[in-house]
């Protein structure tokens, strides 16, 4: 064995002996294994689906498969009740190989169950895993404040957090985003919740038309939520998270009730959570919105370092680069 494996071996078993708690053959939950980043292998990431192992290599010259088999082996004595293991490198020039190839076993895992919610997942879908682990305390918040309430879902991906807000008793949800494929994931977590279409509308388009289709029709929700991705540019318009995030949030805070909710979430590397809250900050000293609360990230997702200096930017008051900030949104009265 060499040296560098052995030090590998060593970092995922430190990390995965602070997670054993959170390992249940029967929950089919998803958790983070192994965050590379700040657990001593930047260009590693391990997660779990239900009994599927993901791993992604983040490395500039991505290895074999050959090469992880013994990553592969080394989980599989550790976790008995593993029936698969793909490997996603990232850095690949090949899409298939960026989106997963199968490790072992004969199929990747196609849902998971996270707080009751069955989410549905295809692993190979895309270059992540179809599911963002980073999110799950806001899923749980969403179910525990959703009930009777209206909720806009917006750059909704697989729509994950408008399934945990229909779950939870939402009135309406409606998950919005530009790829119809991707949410065809979010209308099969429906069905495995059996969640009625009435109280979840999939609406396929561009961001900025439908927000300008909903204030030209008046419609008000009391929850809107805001993922957007790192960049994105259409026709219509262009989504940049770093210093623009004041602007996502002017276009959206309109279609919030009196009182409700809007949440905001800022995943840019490069963005400080001082810069971030100091951006919201600004933004609230107009009297009409007001920082609620900040939703931290799950530790497994993190790692077992909590130390600034492994992020490019320190996000401190959050505990992670992505960066769940829950505003209150009050309306001007006539």
């Amino acid at each position: 064995m060499g040296h560098e494996t052995f030090d590998l071996l060593h970092a995922i078993d430190a990390a995965l002996a602070i997670r054993k708690s959170l390992l249940n053959e029967s929950s089919y939950s998803a958790l983070r294994l192994f965050n590379g980043f700040t657990e001593g292998c930047p260009d590693l990431v391990v997660d779990l689906y239900a009994r599927t192992l993901v791993v992604f290599d983040y490395s500039a010259r991505p290895q074999s498969v050959e090469d992880w088999k013994f990553l592969f082996v080394w989980y599989q004595s550790q976790i008995p009740w593993l029936e698969s293991g793909m490997l996603k490198s990232r850095a690949s020039d090949d899409l298939a190989l960026r989106r997963g190839v199968l490790c072992f076993g004969s199929h990747l895992a196609d849902r998971i169950c996270e707080n009751g919610i069955w989410y549905a997942l295809n692993l190979n879908m895309n270059q992540d895993a179809s599911l963002y682990l980073d999110t799950r305390m806001l899923r749980a918040w969403l179910f525990e404040n959703a009930a009777g309430k209206d909720v806009l879902n917006t750059f909704a991906y697989t729509g994950s957090l408008g399934i945990a807000a229909a779950a939870g008793g939402a009135h309406k949800v409606i998950s919005s985003d530009l790829n119809r494929r991707f949410l065809e994931l979010a209308r099969r977590s429906a069905q495995l919740n059996q969640i009625p279409e009435n109280h979840h509308r999939l609406q396929v388009g561009d961001f900025f038309s439908q927000v300008a289709s909903f204030k030209h029709s008046g419609t008000l929700f009391d929850i809107v939520i805001s993922d957007p991705p790192f960049f994105s540019s259409t026709s219509k318009g262009q989504v940049q998270l770093v210093g623009q995030s004041r602007r996502i949030i002017n276009k959206l805070r309109p279609l919030v009730r009196d009182g409700g909710f809007l949440i905001s979430i800022n995943n840019a590397l490069f963005v400080s959570g001082t810069d971030y809250l100091n951006e919201l900050n600004d933004l609230c000293k107009d009297g009409y919105l007001s920082l609620e609360e900040i939703l931290p990230v799950p530790q497994d997702f993190i790692g077992r370092s909590t130390s600034a200096a492994v992020w490019p930017a320190d996000p401190a008051p959050f505990n992670h680069p992505t960066k769940i900030a829950v505003l209150r949104v009050r309306r001007k009265t006539a």
